[in-house]
């Protein structure tokens, strides 16, 4: 089967998943049934008959009908209900487009009475169209474990009466930072994944980007939205300089800057200025800012680090997390020595967030080697080696003990 055919089919999931829900009065389980059930069929039509000229509305239409047809065989509804659905609205092959539907599905998904790891999961499988398997790696469970997660998540949408509509004003402003949070996580298991010999799941960046694409589009410029687009797009650009020809990580300031994607990090300046001028600043918008001011320096030594830190302090009134006080350390080591980054460091380095986060010992060790503590370094340095780190990870801070061995 074609790649682009399959890429075709997966574009219009999103759209044919949030038709079919409404029309099936918001079975999640049933209607992604379906919907694979569609999938399938045009993958096993279309190459012979032809693509139609609507592939979403054919898709969709399909997808209605064997949708109806398994409520009618298990009764799940009274006469009354299942006659109301047994014709689709419109000719075969033309549904419309309805933004509310997408916007209802995503929201359904990111549900605050689901548990974190389940929205993300179903997002994945019901928004994004990804398989069970994938998203299995992407958890480090087997398939069958994440297709039991997947399914009581469904069953839990079911049970609870979460239903299936386009957020009120009310319901957006205050369910969109978990809709966003689940697009910026699977942002960040893909730009530095947990498990395997790559250090970037390259398709899980390109999944979450598609999906903030989408959202900032069906959203009409909500700031936030436009934050997180934006910071996305100035991160990613950055995706080929990350490692050389080996897969070894090299550090943002030896990475060459003439393989950074450039039309990316236009794209995500005019974003988030863009978002900026709605005068509606909020931590995507923080974050995007930071992002930029990597992305744009022409080298590292014009990174402008105090600018840096101040974006850090101004994140730390939306975000106050041990995390986002470590990260201003770092940025306050740039630009006033790394005895200043460290007094920082030290005085969180007992919160017990902190204490399972490899990243804290990796930048402990960093600022110690500045300041020539050798010893302290590589005991910092060992301390992220017992934590689960990917293998890209591990062989950078294998190499900078050894290299500080060698110095020393």
């Amino acid at each position: 089967m074609s790649a682009r055919l399959e890429a075709l089919v997966r574009a219009h999931w999103w759209r044919a998943v949030a038709s079919v829900t409404r029309a099936v009065g918001g079975d999640l389980g049933l209607a992604e049934d379906a919907v694979q059930e569609a999938c399938a069929a045009a993958l096993a039509q279309w190459p012979a008959s032809g693509t139609p000229a609507n592939p979403a509305g054919w898709l969709i239409t399909v997808a209605r009908h064997k949708a109806i047809d398994r409520q009618r065989r298990e009764a799940r509804r009274n006469e009354k209900e299942v006659a109301a659905m047994t014709e689709p609205p419109g000719a075969p092959g033309q549904a419309a487009r309805d933004p509310d539907d997408e916007l209802a599905l995503i929201f359904m998904c990111c549900h605050p009475a689901l548990d974190p790891a389940t929205r993300i999961a179903l997002t994945l499988r019901c928004v994004c169209g990804l398989p069970t398997a994938e998203i299995a790696a992407t958890f480090l469970v087997p398939e069958a474990t994440m297709a039991k997660r997947l399914a009581r998540g469904k069953a839990k949408i079911r049970d609870a009466g979460i239903r299936f509509h386009a957020p009120t004003d009310g319901e957006l402003r205050d369910r969109l930072p978990a809709v966003l949070r689940v697009i910026y996580l699977v942002f960040t298991q893909g730009h530095t994944a947990s498990a395997g010999d790559a250090l970037v799941r390259g398709e899980l960046c390109d999944t979450a980007i598609g999906l903030a694409r989408e959202m900032d589009g069906l959203l009409g410029g909500e700031p936030e939205a436009s934050g997180l687009l934006a910071l996305l797009l100035l991160t990613d650009a950055r995706r080929a300089g990350r490692t050389d020809a080996a897969g070894n990580i090299v550090l943002l300031e030896d990475q060459d800057r003439t393989c950074w994607d450039r039309g990316l990090i236009a794209d995500g300046e005019a974003i988030l200025e863009r978002a900026l001028r709605a005068g509606r600043p909020g931590p995507y918008q923080l974050h995007a800012a930071i992002a930029a001011c990597h992305s744009t320096a022409p080298a590292a030594a014009a990174t402008d680090w105090r600018q840096i830190a101040l974006l850090y302090t101004e994140l730390i009134r939306y975000e106050p997390t041990p995390v986002v006080e470590a990260n201003r350390a770092v940025a306050v080591a740039m630009a006033e020595g790394p005895a200043a980054g460290l007094v920082i460091l030290d005085a969180i380095s007992s919160h017990p967030q902190l204490q399972r986060w490899p990243q804290l010992h990796i930048a402990r060790g960093s600022l110690l080697a500045r300041l020539h503590r050798v010893h302290d370094a590589m005991a910092a340095y060992q301390m992220a080696l017992q934590l689960e780190l990917p293998a890209a990870e591990q062989a950078f801070i294998i190499k900078r003990i050894r290299q500080l061995q060698e110095a020393h």
